[in-house]
């Protein structure tokens, strides 16, 4: 079934969205935020203000909840999912990375959960915590908040610094802009067969981590 999901002041023209429903839940949308097309949104999920998800994300709520706050941004090629009845619940500005899967966990309020990491059943991670790329987060896992997380299985190496969540929390504010610039700006577009002359010159608006400390 496409369904057409379009902001009052989208340019995007109309796009089809796969949003499903399911057992008679409906998926529930903020119209502030915006879900890509090509992203597949079925049952039980209630989406905030100012949500990002991107191409690919495949959110099931269709045997639990899927609670995605606001502020939040779920990536390309993410996955969430869980077992029967259980909620799965991305607090505030909670940041999912570029293929991460989180099934049936809980994630903690401005955390961030590293491209391709794995977080499992039960986890709950607390609130501003930072889960490496390809980390893995086995079933029934606490971490404690302001906790970094690395390696398979996941473990808890330092805390997090001032210095550390505040670029993570300029990370995911420009996500929580990204969904008003898609709804002013994006659309389907035919692509061009030369580089144009005027082409302009994109503002680098963040730096990587690794950046901020060789610079210091």
């Amino acid at each position: 079934m496409w369904v057409q999901f379009t902001h009052p002041h989208s340019q995007y023209a109309n796009p089809p969205i796969m949003f499903y429903e399911f057992n008679e839940f409906r998926p529930v949308v903020h119209e502030s935020s915006f879900v890509h097309p090509q992203a597949v949104i079925t049952g039980n999920v209630i989406i905030g203000r100012h949500v990002y998800i991107g191409p690919g994300a495949a959110i099931r709520g269709d045997w639990g909840e899927i609670i995605i706050s606001d502020g939040c941004n779920v990536q390309e090629n993410c996955i969430i999912h869980m077992f029967p009845g259980v909620t799965v619940r991305l607090s505030e500005g909670a940041h999912i990375g570029h293929g991460a899967i989180i099934h049936g966990a809980s994630i903690g309020r401005n955390s961030l959960i590293g491209m391709n990491a794995v977080v499992m059943d039960n986890v709950v991670i607390g609130d501003e915590c930072i889960i490496g790329a390809l980390c893995f987060i086995p079933a029934s896992t606490k971490i404690p908040t302001r906790s970094l997380v690395v390696g398979n299985p996941g473990k808890v190496i330092k805390q997090v610094s001032e210095e550390m969540i505040t670029w993570k929390t300029k990370g995911t504010q420009l996500y929580q802009r990204l969904p008003n610039e898609c709804h002013e700006s994006l659309r389907p577009c035919e692509p061009l067969r030369e580089v144009p002359d005027a082409r302009p010159i994109q503002e680098a608006l963040f730096k990587t981590w690794k950046e901020i400390i060789e610079k210091e």
